[in-house]
């Protein structure tokens, strides 16, 4: 066996021979005296007669060694040193690793049977031709299941034949050799002769071989079809044969078979237990499985393990408007939230395929990545924003912008790397994912505008992770999917720790509940400059008391500033430190706000209707004191608001309920608020701040009783008075009088025409 390295610059007389007939064109490199590899996999030579393998550059460091001792160069004619213990060791690991790879590939091309960067041939056969004396433990595997695809009629007529008549009574010799029992003239033998034998060679050398299938089905993942009932043997024993037991009872029991057959069913066992053994097979046909651009396969291994599968409509954040395209990209639980049945948000991976041990990312992938989160968060702002005109927000759609605080959530992103830190065969099952430091002690590479403003779009956070290569390859070659799943939310909530994590060690987070009498948006809005980017609101809590969360960086420079915020956020809010993720409600106090009173009509700012003529009023009702409630505050904000039903793809599912399109093309200014059949008692009139779209789920979260739906809700910012009174019962008769008119639908009215109803 030879062993090459992927992208490691060898001399050209050490790898010229081992090429030839190869296919591969080496790249020249070094002032074209080394020779440079861009594939992966492994090729069987016929002017060495010697099976070649490639293996990926991560098994190696960037100075191309393999260990301290061994260097690439050593891994050349690593299988011809027989009496270096070491070196024995890692050609064990070697061969099962080129399994693995050989698998990997396969499941590659199966699942991308469209990409070009795979090629192969036909496996070389199993046959009486010119013998071979080197082969592979690949090639023994795949001479096995080939074996066990092409002669299932000839296994099921084996085993058939072996179970015929097995347990059948032999009544001659019953009644001559056992003795019998008479009981109520029924004759009955406790003993009786059946035809089993005691010792079965023929069924144990099928036993022997279905263990071997199962055992590589079990290993590598590749599919055998096993059409027999015995009792296998697993586990420790089938340590035992592999380590040496295996090959000496195949010699005691070889004399047992004469057909063709059952004696190349005895030779595959013992090449798999000894390949030592010379085995027969062709050599006039071209044996290769390579991949070259290897870093393609990578990327789809760690996105068929952690990504999810994007529809059309998610298709746009993947491949962004810009051209660039996204590694990995999936949903998964806020890093702010403290409640796993909150919504979700994207995470942005990107994987970086390099020799082991290689920390520099460098300037251009960090500046990609930096890009790719901008994308996504503007993307989504594209979405709200055709949210807010009365446009479908779509599946793809995310809040990222917290409207109270004018924040912006964490978008959590990250890099991928491979890494292997033990060669032997246990790091195959070994779940490790390693946090990188990005250099200086850091936990991220770092993009911003502004300093100590973590809730700001444009501070962007990049974490560096490495994880086991050996894990992954394995579970990929394996594709098995409940294993896949199991390993996809193990790593997702092992990320969003881990990010955590670093983030709690970075900043310091608080988390803050307004204090009694203190309007939570005016404060931050008076404080507006301050507290931007600082303070943002991430606990979607089903309560009326507001919480927010503040994060303060950690480095000594911003001491001052930091004393500065916290002493402003203490006079209007209870402020404890809460690291991320961590409920606010476990460190804050309960508070009660008092009721709000009716301000007097003389402290009321005052609007005259004249000045807005082509702006919209809406006047709208409530029905009993709990819906007056809800609007006046008692929902899970705090916020004065009123809500309209909207209609579900243009029906009219329930009554009142108005189309998006037609609230979009209003400009509704205010809303003048009466009691259902009391219009006659007077009204209200409130100031639109802005207005938001909420689904029925994010409705009950706002605690309003019984929501059925989507709804527009107009946000207040203050009560105010008209310049002149208008008669509501005037105004709601004229409605009525129209066939369309549903009792207690919201009635729009602009400033033109609300002044014919002037008193």
């Amino acid at each position: 066996m030879r062993i090459l390295i992927e992208d490691h610059h060898y001399r050209k007389d050490d790898v010229e021979m081992l090429l030839e007939g190869s296919g591969i064109n080496p790249r020249h490199v070094e002032g074209d005296t080394k020779l440079s590899l861009d594939h992966v996999g492994y090729y069987y030579n016929h002017e060495i007669e010697d099976c070649v393998f490639i293996l990926p550059k991560v098994i190696v460091d960037e100075q191309g060694n393999i260990d301290e001792s061994l260097s690439a160069e050593d891994l050349l004619h690593i299988a011809n040193d027989d009496q270096n213990g070491q070196k024995q060791h890692l050609l064990q690991f070697v061969y099962g690793f080129s399994v693995w790879m050989y698998r990997a590939i396969s499941v590659y091309r199966e699942k991308n049977p469209d990409s070009d960067i795979a090629v192969s041939s036909n496996i070389t056969q199993m046959g009486k031709g010119k013998r071979r004396d080197r082969y592979t433990f690949l090639d023994v595997i795949l001479e096995l299941l080939q074996f066990n695809h092409e002669n299932q009629d000839y296994l099921t007529f084996i085993v058939k034949n072996q179970h015929r008549g097995l347990n059948k009574i032999n009544w001659a010799r019953t009644i001559s050799k056992c003795p019998a029992i008479i009981q109520n003239d029924n004759t009955i033998y406790l003993n009786p002769i059946n035809k089993k034998r005691i010792i079965n060679f023929d069924e144990e050398l099928l036993v022997i071989y279905y263990s071997i299938l199962a055992y590589i089905n079990q290993q590598y993942g590749f599919r055998v079809n096993i059409n027999a009932n015995f009792e296998l043997i697993k586990g420790e024993r089938f340590k035992a044969y592999i380590n040496g037991l295996g090959s000496a009872r195949l010699h005691q029991i070889k004399y047992k078979y004469f057909s063709d057959k059952a004696l190349r069913i005895w030779e595959l066992c013992m090449a798999f237990f000894n390949y030592a053994y010379k085995i027969c097979i062709h050599s006039n046909v071209k044996d290769y499985l390579l991949v070259h651009d290897f870093h393609e396969v990578f990327e789809d291994m760690v996105d068929e393990l952690i990504g999810d599968p994007l529809d059309k409509d998610l298709e746009a954040l993947k491949t962004q408007e810009d051209g660039k395209q996204l590694d990995h990209l999936y949903q998964y639980y806020r890093l702010t939230s403290h409640d796993d049945k909150d919504e979700k948000i994207y995470y942005i991976g990107d994987s970086k395929y390099y020799p082991r041990g290689t920390g520099n990312i460098g300037v251009k992938p960090i500046s990609k990545q930096y890009t790719y989160a901008r994308n996504l968060i503007q993307y989504n702002l594209n979405l709200f924003m055709d949210e807010q005109n009365g446009h479908s927000r779509g599946k793809a759609y995310q809040k990222y912008r917290d409207m109270e605080t004018e924040g912006y959530d964490i978008v959590p992103n990250f890099f991928i790397s491979a890494r292997i830190d033990q060669l032997d065969n246990s790091g195959y099952s070994q779940n490790q994912i390693t946090p990188r430091d990005v250099g200086n002690g850091k936990k991220f590479h770092i993009s911003r505008h502004f300093d100590n403003r973590l809730f700001d779009r444009d501070t962007i956070l990049i974490a560096h992770y490495d994880v086991n290569f050996l894990y992954i390859i394995a579970l990929y070659s394996r594709d098995n999917t409940n294993e896949k799943q199991r390993w996809k939310n193990e790593v997702r909530e092992l990320f969003r720790q881990r990010i955590r994590a670093g983030l709690n060690e970075t900043y310091t987070f608080y988390a803050m509940t307004p204090r009694e009498e203190i309007n939570a948006e005016e404060f931050i809005k008076d404080n507006f400059q301050q507290l931007l980017g600082k303070v943002y609101s991430p606990y979607d809590i089903p309560d009326t008391q507001q919480y927010f969360a503040l994060a303060l960086d950690k480095d000594k420079k911003y001491n001052d500033e930091n004393e500065y915020i916290l002493n402003l956020v203490d006079t209007g809010f209870y402020c404890k430190q809460c690291s991320l993720g961590q409920d606010p409600r476990t460190v804050l106090p309960i508070v009660v706000q008092p009721e709000r009173a009716i301000q007097p009509v003389s402290l009321l700012t005052t609007h005259h209707i004249q000045r807005y003529p082509t702006q919209h009023f809406l006047i709208g009702c409530y029905h009993s004191k709990e819906q007056l409630d809800w609007i006046m505050g008692k929902n899970d904000k705090g916020t004065n608001l009123y809500n309209i039903r909207l209609k579900k793809r243009g029906v009219d599912i329930r009554d009142g309920a108005l189309s998006p399109t037609y609230l979009a093309s209003l400009d509704v200014k205010f809303v003048i608020l009466y009691e259902y059949n009391a219009e006659n008692k007077g009204y209200r009139v409130f100031h639109v701040h802005h207005h938001a779209t909420l689904d029925e789920e994010r409705m009950k979260k706002a605690l309003y009783p019984n929501p059925q739906g989507n709804y527009l809700c107009y946000v207040f910012d203050e009560e105010v008075q008209l310049s002149t009174k208008i008669s509501l019962y005037d105004i709601i008769a004229d409605a009525k009088s129209s066939p369309d008119y549903i009792e207690g639908t919201p009635i729009f009215e602009t400033g033109d025409e609300l002044m014919k109803y002037v008193v």
